[in-house]
């Protein structure tokens, strides 16, 4: 194995993070250290009750906020949409979720659904990659929230070492939201090469924080 010649990753998003600080931890549910300390503690284990709360939009599709017009739709098609640039900004160079606009769960898709998702992550896997600053893309799915079927895709940036792997939605919750500009640019980017295979970017106009 060779060494590397390696050098500080340049982009307009790597020259704004803050690297070499400590991150505040705040927003991060029961939030200890900053992530890749060495070591924290969990919370203690709480009671387990049942039965669980309804999700969004699981006794009631006319709830569901995946399935409403929305200014975070930053691109869609007849079958799929992309959102992203919500309240209170990105840390990361894009976070977004993925979901069919038909109100369905994963236990319940349709094959057509199924068999329509693995190309959209490719999809979106590459348009998030077009964002100067990104090496990867990562997705993830929990569903604890709602009752639509969603994927989460989160920008590992380039030379990013220590966000690799699950740890990567941590550091977006104790990351600065990154200044509007370069936001709505990262977004548009990603909406456009979406768009170029086709559907429209921006269907309901700019998130609300290009107002």
């Amino acid at each position: 194995m060779t060494d590397l010649d390696q050098h500080p990753a340049d982009s307009a998003w790597h020259r704004w993070a803050p690297v070499g600080q400590t991150l505040d931890t705040a927003r991060i549910p029961g939030s200890g250290p900053a992530p890749s300390i060495a070591s924290f503690e969990l919370l203690p284990l709480d009671e387990m009750l049942v039965p669980e709360k309804p999700r969004h939009g699981e006794l009631d599709p006319s709830e569901c906020g995946h399935c409403k017009p929305s200014r975070y739709t930053i691109w869609q098609d007849d079958d799929w949409q992309v959102s992203s640039g919500f309240e209170g900004g990105l840390g990361l160079p894009f976070v977004g979720s993925l979901a069919p606009r038909r109100h369905v769960r994963l236990e319940d898709a349709p094959i057509d659904v199924l068999s329509g998702l693995g190309p959209m992550l490719q999809r979106l896997s590459e348009a998030t990659k077009a964002i100067p600053a990104v090496a990867r893309c990562h997705f993830s799915r929990w569903n604890d929230g709602s009752a639509h079927l969603h994927l989460w895709a989160y920008a590992r940036p380039a030379g990013m070492m220590q966000g690799r792997g699950a740890i990567l939605p941590y550091w977006e919750q104790a990351m600065p939201a990154m200044p509007d500009d370069m936001l709505q640019d990262h977004l548009r980017i990603v909406a456009e090469a979406l768009a170029a295979g086709g559907g429209e970017a921006f269907p309901h106009g700019r998130p609300a924080s290009a107002d």
